[in-house]
C-alpha cells in the first residue's frame, strides 16, 4: 500500500523484517521442541540465538541467485549462526514456514483492526446517544419518507459495526491456525508433538489437517469479512456525502482553519473524506475475489495463491486500517446541524403526516382504499402547489365527516414519531 493510505502500526506487521523475524522465531520453536523431543542435540538453538541476525538486503540477494525465498533466509541464517543451524527446518517444507508466518501476519492485523473497531464504535455511540431526539427526515428512494432522528442513524451505523467486529473477531479466530506438518502434510520426516509445541508458543491453533498448505477457505472467510467491513465503511461515508449536499446541508465534514477545498473556487467545502472512503472500500472488497479463487488449489498445494497474498495481505490490511481510523475522525469531529434538519423537515409542508392521517381514517371507518386515495389527493395538492398538508386535510368536507378538526390536529405531532425511540435504544445498547 502506498504510503498516502498507510499507517506505521499496520505497516511494520508487513515490513519484511517482522517477516523474516517470525520466520525466525518459527524456526527455533521447532527446534526447541525437536531439542526436548531429543531428535536434535541439546543447546543448538540456544547457540544459534546468540548468533543469527536477520539481514534483509543479504536474504534478498540470496534469493535473486536460488530463486527460493524459504531457502535464501535459511542460508542468510546459516552464514552468521554457524554449524549448527543444519538442524533447523529438520523434516519441514517452506509452506510450514510460509503459511504460519502469514497466519500470524493476518492475526497481528486483526488485532489492530479489532482495536480500530472500538474506537470507531465508541464515537458513533457517543453521537447516537448525544442526537437521540434530534429530529431529522428520514428518506427513502432518496425522497421524504417520515421523520427519524439523526440518533438512530449513528445507532444503525453503530449496531452495524458491532456485527463486524464480531465477524473479525470469528475470523480472527478461524485463521489462527499453525501448520509444521512437512511435505504433502503427512508428518513422515516430523514429529506432530513439534506442530504442537510451535502452535502454543506462537499462541495459534493447530491445523487440524494441511495438505502442505492451509486451508484457503480460512483465509477467504478473513478476507471476506474485511469486504463487509469496508462496504459498511462506505454506507456511513455514502450518507455523509448526501447529507453534506449544499441543498440538505444536515452534516458537514469538519473544515479545518487553513484547509482549502478548491484550486479554482474559493468557497468550496468538499466532502473529501468520506469520498475517499469510498474509493477506499472499492479497492479492499478487490481483494474478496481473488482470496476465494486462492481455495481451490491443485492437489495438495500449488504457489497460485502466493502471489495474491503477497500483495492483498498486506494491502486489504493496511487500507482498511487506514480508512477505519479516517472514518472515526470523521465521525468524532462530525459538524452536524440540527437547524437545517428541522428546515429540511418543513420543505414538503408535512405531508410526512399522511400515514397518520390514512390510519386514522381507516380507524374511523373508510375503507384503505378510500382512505389513501382522499390522503394522497390531499398530500400532491400540497407538493404541486407549495400549500399546507394540514389546510388541505382540515379543508377536505369527506375526512372532516368523519373526523373532527381538534383530532386531525393531534396527528401532527412529532413526538408521535419519537416515542419508540427509548425501546430501540435501550435493546440496541444493552450489554
Amino acid at each position: 500500500m502506498i504510503e498516502r493510505y498507510s499507517r506505521k502500526i499496520l505497516k511494520n506487521i508487513w515490513e519484511d523484517y517482522n517477516k523474516y523475524s517470525i520466520w525466525l522465531e518459527i524456526e527455533l520453536a521447532a527446534a526447541e521442541a525437536m531439542e526436548k523431543l531429543k531428535i536434535i542435540p541439546k543447546g543448538v538453538v540456544k547457540k544459534i540465538k546468540s548468533k543469527a541476525k536477520i539481514n534483509v538486503k543479504r536474504i534478498l540477494q540470496i534469493e535473486d541467485k536460488v530463486k527460493h525465498d524459504v531457502i535464501a533466509f535459511l542460508t542468510s541464517i546459516s552464514e552468521k549462526a554457524g554449524e549448527e543451524a543444519r538442524y533447523l527446518h529438520k523434516g519441514m517444507t517452506s509452506s510450514d514456514v510460509l503459511d504460519t508466518c502469514f497466519n500470524l501476519q493476518l492475526k497481528q492485523s486483526g488485532e489492530v483492526l479489532l482495536n480500530d473497531l472500538d474506537q470507531l464504535l465508541s464515537s458513533f455511540k457517543r453521537q447516537a446517544i448525544k442526537h437521540k431526539y434530534t429530529l431529522c427526515i428520514g428518506r427513502s428512494h432518496g425522497i421524504h419518507a417520515e421523520p427519524t432522528t439523526f440518533g438512530l442513524k449513528m445507532l444503525s451505523f453503530y449496531q452495524e459495526f458491532l456485527r463486524n467486529r464480531k465477524r473479525l473477531k470469528n475470523s480472527i479466530d478461524e485463521i489462527s491456525t499453525c501448520a509444521i506438518s512437512g511435505a504433502v502434510g503427512t508428518f513422515a520426516n516430523i514429529d506432530p508433538r513439534v506442530e504442537s509445541y510451535v502452535a502454543k508458543k506462537l499462541r495459534l491453533n493447530i491445523e487440524p489437517i494441511s495438505t502442505q498448505v492451509i486451508p484457503r477457505d480460512r483465509h477467504a472467510q478473513f478476507f471476506s469479512t474485511l469486504g463487509i467491513i469496508a462496504s459498511s465503511i462506505e454506507r456511513v461515508a455514502v450518507e455523509i456525502r448526501h447529507l453534506q449536499r449544499t441543498e440538505v446541508l444536515e452534516v458537514e465534514e469538519f473544515f479545518g482553519k487553513n484547509q482549502k477545498g478548491s484550486s479554482a473556487m474559493p468557497h468550496k467545502k468538499n466532502p473529501i473524506l468520506s469520498e475517499n472512503l469510498t474509493g477506499l472500500a472499492r479497492l479492499i472488497r478487490s481483494s474478496v475475489t481473488p482470496a476465494l479463487e486462492n481455495v481451490a488449489l491443485w492437489h495438495e498445494r500449488d504457489i497460485s495463491h502466493s502471489a495474491v497474498e503477497r500483495n492483498i495481505g498486506p494491502d486489504t490490511t493496511i487500507a482498511l486500517d487506514f480508512a477505519l481510523a479516517r472514518l472515526n475522525n470523521v465521525v468524532k469531529n462530525l459538524s452536524i446541524y440540527p437547524k437545517n434538519m428541522l428546515k429540511n423537515l418543513k420543505i414538503t409542508n408535512g405531508i410526512f403526516f399522511s400515514q397518520r392521517v390514512l390510519l386514522e381514517l381507516t380507524t374511523a371507518g373508510f375503507s384503505r382504499e378510500e382512505a389513501y386515495k382522499v390522503v394522497q389527493k390531499n398530500a400532491m395538492q400540497a407538493w404541486k402547489d407549495n400549500s399546507s398538508f394540514y389546510s388541505n386535510i382540515i379543508s377536505d368536507k369527506k375526512i372532516l365527516s368523519k373526523i373532527p378538526v381538534n383530532k386531525i390536529k393531534k396527528l401532527f405531532n412529532f413526538s408521535y414519531h419519537t416515542k419508540k425511540i427509548n425501546i430501540i435504544f435501550n435493546r440496541s445498547l444493552k450489554k
